[in-house]
């Protein structure tokens, strides 16, 4: 299977991989993003495996695939609800910076330097796939999402978040971000690969996945923080599908 890792978005990565823990970091905004986008993670894979999270490890036995793990933003809280986390990121100096730190928080994570595309052709299948903030990144995101079609196992579930694309966007993603407030180095992002809720839906189906719910995440600066909302989607979104195969 042909790779869909654009070297380029690498390489921003790989040059900021040692700030992934620091909260006041290059990393600041996802930071900031991460309990919103958990709170959207748990509740999902909670209510399609039918657990209670009000049990210490509410997600034993599942399989969980964290593509684009970064430094283990998302990989340590998953391992910490009981599933079995796979770290995988393109960029290879995140990998020690996410082994180094699950070992220092005593999590047993299995984090590895691939992508998805390689995963998929080595038959790798999990319970949930989550896909956050990657496929805004990648050279091709039809391939990228069906290659996560084929990590899924039947009945599995893929949470899959990025920006959508239109003049608010611009101005909150990469103007304020990048410019204003300096949260990210200039370039992070690029406003043309950016893709629209209904853009990011026929993707999904055309991958072979059924998309079941889309959330806006947005941020208050009043608050200075995130929230999930049912119709705002204008900057960032959530996703849910289901692979039904």
């Amino acid at each position: 299977m042909n790779s869909t890792i654009d070297p380029a978005e690498v390489a921003k990565f790989e040059a900021m991989a040692a700030d992934w823990w620091n909260p006041h970091g290059k990393f600041k905004p996802l930071h900031m993003l991460n309990p919103c986008r958990l709170d959207y993670i748990t509740s999902q894979i909670a209510a399609e495996f039918d657990r209670d999270l009000s049990q210490p490890r509410p997600f034993d036995g599942l399989r969980l695939l964290d593509i684009g793990c970064g430094g283990g933003l998302l990989s340590e809280p998953m391992a910490r609800l009981g599933a079995e986390v796979v770290g995988a990121d393109a960029a290879e100096r995140n990998i020690p910076v996410a082994q180094v730190h699950a070992q220092q928080s005593g999590l047993d994570i299995d984090y590895r330097h691939t992508t998805a595309e390689d995963l998929a052709a080595a038959g790798e299948r999990f319970d949930v796939v989550l896909n956050m903030e990657v496929v805004e990144h990648v050279s091709d995101p039809l391939a990228y999402l069906t290659a996560c079609h084929d990590l899924l196992k039947t009945g599995g579930l893929m949470i899959c978040s990025t920006i959508n694309r239109n003049p608010k966007s611009y101005a909150m993603a990469i103007f304020g971000a990048e410019v204003v407030m300096r949260w990210l180095p200039r370039g992070t992002h690029e406003w043309s690969k950016f893709i629209t809720p209904d853009e990011l839906y026929a993707l999904i189906g055309q991958a072979g996945l059924d998309p079941v719910d889309r959330k806006g995440m947005v941020f208050n600066p009043i608050l200075w923080s995130w929230s999930l909302s049912e119709r705002d989607l204008s900057v960032n979104y959530v996703t849910a599908s289901i692979r039904r195969d």
